[in-house]
Formats: C-alpha cells, structure tokens, sequence
C-alpha cells in the first residue's frame, strides 16, 4: 500500500466524524442565535437568487419584447410549462428539504443523507420524464396552453431548448431547495446567481447578434440553466453540511412517504399556478394577443415583487424547521411573526411605488400602446391587495416547514387553484376583460380570509406543545 493510499485512507475515515461536527455546529448556530438575525441572514442570499432568477425571466421578456407582440404572448404560454419544471424541483427540494431541517434539528445526519440524495435522483427522474412527453406533444401542448395561432409556432421555438434540459432544471431548483434548508442559502445563491448573470450576456447575442430570434432566447436560457446545475451540484457535493451521494439513495416506503407530504404542498402551489396561469391565458385569447401579452407582462412583475416576501419566507423555513424539530416552538413563533410584520411592510412599499409606475414598468417590455393600457389597470387592481401576501405566504411555509401537509396544501392550492382558476374563467362573463385582470386580487382576498382561521389552529397548537414542556 502507497504512502498516497495510506492518506487517502486516512482521509476517508475522518469525513464522517468531520460532517458530524460541521453539522453539530450548524444546529448550535440555528437554535441558539438571534432568531430575527438568523433569518434575515439566510434570506438575503435567497431573495437575491429569487430577484436575479427573476430578472432574467424578466430579461427574456424585455428582449423578446423587441421582436413583436406575438412573441410577447408566447412567454407568457411558456410560462405555463416553466411553472411545472419548478413545480418538480420544489416538491423535491421542499419535500426532502422540510424533513432535513427537522432531521438535523433532531441530530439525525443519516437519515437527512438519504433524504437528500432521494431528492436530487428523484428530481432528474422526473424531470426526464416530462421533457420526453412534452417534446412529443409540444405542438398540441402550447394549444391547449392557450396559444392563440399566431402565438404557437413562436411557443414552441421558445421551449424546445429549455425542456430538452428539463432534468437539469428541476434537479437545480431541488439542490438550492436542500441547500436552503441546511442553511446553507448563499452556496444555493451561488449557483442561480451564475447562471443568470450569464443569460444577460448571451441572450441579446443569441436572439440579436446571432439573429436566432426567440429560439435564442430559449436556448440562452437552457445553457444557463445547464451552468446553473453544473455549479449547484458541485456545491452539493463538497460544501454541503451533508453531502450528495449516490450510495445514499436508498428509497423506503417511509422516507418516499415523507418527501411527498412533505413536498405536496409545493407541488398544488406550483400546479396550481400552472393552472392558473394557463386559465388566464384562455380567459385573454378572445381579446387578442394584446390582451395575452399584457397580462403576462403583468405575471412576470408581480412575480418579481412576491420573489422578495418568497425570499424572506425561504429564510424562515430553515430556522423554523431546526428549531420546530428541537423542540423550540417559542422561537418558531416569533420568527413567524416577525416575517409577517416585514413581508407585509415591504409589500404596502411595493404597491405604492407599483401603482404610480405602472405604464412605465408595462411600457419597458412592450411599447404596443394597447398592451400598455392592458398590463397598467391589470398591475393597478393587484397592487390593492398584494400585501395580503406577506401574512398569506409566510402561514403557508410555516405550515409546510412543520410537516402540516393537509392545510399546507389546502392553502397552498386556494391562491392559484381553487379561487384563481375559476375566478379568471367566471368573471369574464360578468365584467369582460375587467374580470379576467381582476380575478388575482380576488383570490388573493378569499385566500385571506381562509388562512386566518387554519393559521390560528396551527399557531395554538404551538402554545399547547410548549406548554406541555
């Protein structure tokens, strides 16, 4: 045997006796620091990946804008099919994720290994699965997706590259899922922020320079999500509190069981968001590709105001699930009602600033005066009832950190499925296209008043438990 061996040997018996002291260390700092400084810490790096991952959606929009109205629509169509990768990728990551947090507040690092590889395979799998079917459906796909047919063939120039890396896609969401939860947001950051950074650069050059068109645009975006992956895997697997492993994939009928409640809510939150959006599209087509347009423009700001509270609740989580699974609930109380107190300041900020720029925010990505008219009411009517999110979100991630799968799910699939879907479908027929850009702030009110009470039960419930010691 060599003297390299010998090290190397050496090396490889120390590493579980080091991964249990990082993680040792990691449990002090989760449980025993400031709660409030703990999650504005962890936040930052998941609310500036959420922005940047945002921006560059919303960059797509803005240079896909230059090429015309009907591929303007086809984002919005796009949408749809991108909402569904990241469903994959949550449920993975927030479905493992939940059960680490909680794993590794209870010191169980073994079982929190094997929930994470689960995880990760899981994800590629699935997301192998959906390119393969959507790649063979795709043109009857964007129709029923609401393309319109001058919208179509521009949808699917858009998606063939991305879904053709779909299993990348949903396996990146899932690792910067599972890095989060160990507390670790900024090597998750790390990872988005890259390839986003990249998409900048090489969109315009694909789409302009290139004169790809909108098929560059979605080609821009499949490389930078393949870079994305590359970075966030190889975080995984050296920096991580536990570490990627093939070995560790050993899937039991308990810990499947325990990724999908666990996920579940992230998956109907994320469907559901598919549906709607997929539902606006069909409530809009009778109004034109103006009417499309409008109200996807509408769809990628809105969901860059909200990336930030999702940021702040992503913070949250972590420290929610190491100290719930601790036993701590004080703590997983008071970081809960400090998340809603700023999500919903910072939310009152945003519609104000929203409602008085709203023609000039519709007007960076389209300048088609009625697309303009269309996106501002539709952006105006949201802005009175966005800040009900912050109270929204936050109960909703907190129920699901805590593994209440059952009113997680409940709430999670009421925002965007079950008030939303039907809403943007129904009230067309009474107020025309007012309806359809009205039917957000709808769901968002009828959410509202749902959570109050499930909330309240999820919070005494937590007094009980301390009580009790």
């Amino acid at each position: 045997m060599t003297e390299d061996s010998v090290v190397l040997k050496g090396h490889d018996a120390r590493l579980p006796m080091l991964r249990k002291a990082q993680a040792d260390a990691k449990y002090r700092e989760m449980t025993q620091g400031s709660v409030q400084r703990l999650i504005l810490r962890l936040c930052i790096p998941a609310i500036i990946s959420n922005l940047v991952t945002m921006a560059y959606n919303l960059a797509d929009t803005f240079f896909i804008g230059h090429l015309g109205t009907a591929q303007s629509g086809a984002i919005g169509i796009a949408f749809s099919v991108m909402t569904i990768l990241q469903a994959i990728g949550f449920f993975f990551g927030n479905g493992s994720g939940n059960t680490i947090a909680r794993e590794l507040g209870k010191h169980n690092v073994d079982r929190a290994g094997k929930l994470l590889s689960i995880g990760f395979f899981g994800s590629l799998l699935c997301g192998a699965v959906v390119a393969v079917l959507s790649l063979l459906t795709l043109r009857w796909l964007v129709v029923v997706l609401g393309s319109t047919s001058t919208i179509a063939p521009y949808a699917v120039e858009y998606l063939t590259p991305i879904l053709s890396v779909s299993p990348l896609v949903c396996a990146s969401f899932t690792m910067n899922g599972q890095l989060r939860y160990q507390g670790q947001s900024a090597l998750g950051m790390y990872g988005l922020v890259s390839g986003a950074l990249l998409n900048f650069i090489i969109a315009p050059v694909f789409i302009f320079v290139l004169g790809m068109g909108i098929f560059g645009a979605g080609l821009a975006t499949a490389v930078c999500q393949s870079v994305a992956f590359m970075i966030l895997l190889r975080m995984s697997l050296k920096h991580a509190v536990i570490r990627l492993s093939w070995r560790q994939c050993q899937p039991t009928v308990l810990l499947v069981r325990e990724i999908m409640g666990g996920g579940l809510p992230s998956l109907v939150r994320q469907g559901a968001g598919s549906v709607a959006v997929t539902c606006v599209n069909i409530a809009a087509n009778p109004f034109g590709d103006a009417a499309i347009a409008g109200m996807a423009i509408v769809m990628r700001i809105m969901m860059f105001a909200n990336s930030m509270i999702i940021g702040l609740g992503q913070g949250f989580q972590p420290v929610c699930g190491y100290n719930f699974g601790a036993g701590l609930f004080a703590r997983v109380k008071a970081g809960y009602w400090f998340c809603v107190r700023l999500s919903t300041a910072a939310l009152v900020v945003m519609a104000v600033l929203m409602w008085f720029s709203a023609p000039h925010l519709i007007a960076l990505f389209r300048s088609d005066p009625e697309v303009i008219a269309v996106g501002s009411l539709a952006l105006r009517i949201q802005c009175t009832t966005v800040m009900l999110g912050g109270y929204n979100m936050m109960s909703n991630m907190m129920q699901q950190t805590m593994g209440k799968t059952g009113i997680a799910s409940l709430l999670a699939l009421c925002r965007l499925g079950l008030f939303l879907a039907p809403a943007v479908l129904l009230l067309p027929h009474l107020m025309g296209f007012l309806g359809v850009q009205a039917a957000q702030s709808f769901s968002d009110v009828l959410t509202f008043i749902v959570t109050i009470p499930l909330q309240g039960r999820v919070l005494r419930s937590l007094r009980i438990r301390k009580e009790k010691g």
